[in-house]
């Protein structure tokens, strides 16, 4: 699995994408790129003249062949503006005014509408607020609270994992760990095409060890299997005892479906998951893509603010697999 097969994927789909960071100038290169491949018909918040004069200056040529939305001059703005009331039924109008003009709020507001498909952002904001936006406006999957990311490991032999969470979560409790293996699952589905085969991960393997980290991850697997029937999850493991099926024979008395054979890796807490996806990407030397955000009830993720022009091309491609 290479980008390129996502990519093809996408220019399929025809997909919306709103980007709140119009007047960004890595955006509006990602948008010109995005509009003139024919991936996505991207659409950008901010000032009209401004991003005409940013984009000018940067010698972009195909900005008239993309829509741009001003939200303080949209006829948009009133129907979201009740939109939003609804949503939050103790707010005073004045305020939801206010509310809906920030972009990251009114990208948001047009995904829950239907109005696009998806929203990319956090070239400017912070995770924390992309996070927010989204749940203010789009909301969770039905039975997930916890917003998460994963990674799309892809190695030299093109073999592809899903490393998750690596971005967000510092160290969540067995029913946030739970719905993070459910998410990054249904993701990985939705983006493969298979089923996958979750592995949760530990420095013990069925019980090798005794400590409260170990208890944690039991009963996260527990819990996610209560949650799905449909996926295969397992745990807890040591990470050779999920990828690898030598190890998974000697070291397992009982069978699994998972163990050896794991493409979803659900890391306990952001230490062990941001330390193993980067020495995968730097001593492995494979493709990391993402972190892409997941748990909302429709596709919006987060960018690095370090993010380049290519990182958030492929982030968007993945978001409209997504949708």
């Amino acid at each position: 699995m290479k980008i390129e097969e996502f990519i093809i994927k996408a220019k399929k789909l025809n997909k919306k994408v709103v980007f709140p960071e119009g007047e960004d100038e890595r955006i509006l290169m990602a948008a010109s790129e995005l509009r003139k491949e024919g991936i996505v018909f991207p659409i950008l918040l901010g000032n009209k003249e401004k991003i005409y004069e940013i984009g000018e200056n940067m010698g972009i040529q195909n900005l008239e062949d993309i829509e741009i939305i001003d939200p303080n001059t949209s006829e948009l703005f009133s129907m979201f503006v009740e939109k939003y009331c609804e949503k939050r039924k103790n707010i005073n109008k004045n305020v939801a005014e206010k509310i809906v003009k920030r972009p990251l709020i009114f990208g948001g507001l047009m995904v829950d509408a239907g109005k696009c498909d998806s929203m990319v952002a956090g070239a400017i904001n912070t995770t924390a607020n992309v996070i927010q936006s989204a749940s203010l406006t789009v909301g969770y999957l039905p039975n997930i609270k916890t917003p998460s990311s994963f990674f799309i490991m892809v190695l030299p032999d093109e073999r592809v994992y899903f490393f998750a969470d690596c971005a967000v979560n510092i160290s969540p409790d067995e029913n946030q760990l739970a719905e993070i293996g459910i998410t990054t699952g249904i993701n990985y589905k939705k983006l493969m095409g298979e089923n996958p085969k979750i592995a949760f991960l530990s420095f013990s393997t069925k019980g090798s060890a005794s400590h409260p980290l170990v208890e944690k991850v039991q009963k996260a697997v527990k819990i996610a299997k209560e949650k799905n029937c449909d996926f295969e999850i397992d745990g807890e493991f040591q990470v050779d005892t999920a990828i690898s099926e030598e190890v998974a024979k000697r070291k397992l008395k009982e069978i699994s479906p998972v163990a050896g054979k794991a493409n979803v890796l659900i890391f306990p807490d952001l230490n062990s998951g941001n330390i193993a996806y980067k020495i995968t990407q730097y001593l492995g030397k494979a493709n990391a893509y993402g972190p892409i955000l997941q748990g909302f009830s429709k596709p919006i993720s987060d960018l690095s603010r370090g993010a380049k022009t290519k990182d958030i091309i492929i982030t968007t491609v993945i978001i409209c697999l997504m949708s």
